[in-house]
């Protein structure tokens, strides 16, 4: 399976993962959950950074992503950790687990197979398998899904969000057409460009997965913030003009009309020293389908940048080569 096919195959992924999901053995914690952490990097931690967006201030015990080798101090056996590497061999990944087996936290591990699974196996600790054979950035749609499932099956999330996973692949699918030809507009745009994304609170998982795919796929740079954060520090600055530069605001009706007024205003700055400040408004009825909308069209920006500078979406060699090298020390 190639990129391409990667990409339009996601609709289908999220009904995939909803099935797997309702299927998934997830055991009461003896103990309540006070606070939950996922421990997960790149494409496998993605998921985690959605789920924060989508749940924002209705999730009553505070949720993290850990990103590191270590856990917090905080982690004991008040704590939901969920593991989340596709491959389950994630260096980083594994040794945290390996920590957290010790902490008495609530552990669910969520993987492919790999060192995750045996560990899981060994320690009795819950397992959700996802179907093996796709690059951890194109599997967005299982490690996501499968964290609400396991929020929900512990009693830390309604089934409003669950319910919503189908209507959004239903946009995605309807929408596709669409989403491929402005995907195309933009990317025969910025392919020679810097793309610089500010997203507002409630979106920043967007301007994540944007840099990461435009990143990995396309084989360039680019980077994020969050609105407001980036009008306290960023915005200062703007200073000089650069053609190569490509600012792009996401946007959508649910924003905070405060924060709909710095993307206003922000614009206006920016126009000072760009060619084209441009801005992204999401389609959907609901939150969590305007997140995907908007993440859906990052994905087909990526690949046909990637066409566009000649570019195969799938390789990794340089990740691959750091690897290689850490096995060796």
């Amino acid at each position: 399976m190639n990129m391409y096919e990667v990409i339009a195959a996601f609709p289908t992924q999220l009904r995939e993962a909803v099935e797997i999901g309702k299927s998934a053995l997830i055991t009461k914690s003896p103990f309540p959950i006070r606070h939950i952490l996922v421990t997960g990097l790149g494409g496998s931690g993605m998921g985690a950074n959605v789920v924060m967006d989508l749940l924002g201030s209705t999730l009553r015990v505070p949720m993290a992503v850990n990103k590191d080798y270590h856990l917090p101090g905080y982690v004991n056996k008040n704590t939901l950790l969920i593991a989340s590497s596709y491959s389950g061999n994630t260096e980083e990944t594994v040794m945290a687990l390996q920590q957290g087996v010790g902490s008495g936290a609530k552990i669910v591990c969520v993987t492919s197979g790999g060192k995750m699974a045996k560990i899981a196996n060994n320690h009795g600790l819950d397992l959700v398998l996802l179907p093996a054979g796709r690059p951890p950035r194109g599997c967005l749609g299982y490690s996501m899904v499968q964290q609400m499932f396991i929020l929900h099956k512990l009693g830390l999330m309604g089934k409003t969000l669950l319910s919503d996973i189908e209507k959004a692949a239903e946009l995605l699918e309807k929408e596709m057409d669409g989403i491929q030809a402005l995907a195309q507009k933009y990317a025969n745009k910025w392919h020679q460009k810097l793309p610089i994304l500010y997203a507002p609170e409630g979106y920043g998982s967007v301007g994540i997965r944007w840099r990461q795919q435009i990143n990995e796929n396309s084989k360039m740079l680019c980077w994020h913030h969050v609105i407001p954060e980036m009008n306290h520090n960023e915005l200062v600055g703007w200073r000089t003009a650069d053609p190569q530069w490509a600012p792009v605001f996401f946007n959508a009706p649910d924003v905070f009309v405060r924060n709909q007024y710095r993307i206003e205003i922000n614009r206006q700055i920016l126009s000072q020293y760009c060619e084209k400040v441009y801005q992204i408004n999401a389609k959907g009825r609901t939150h969590f389908q305007r997140l995907l909308y908007l993440m859906y069209l990052g994905d087909w920006i990526s690949w046909y940048m990637a066409e566009n500078r000649q570019m195969d979406a799938m390789e990794v060699k340089v990740i691959d080569f750091l690897k290689g090298e850490l096995e060796k020390r």
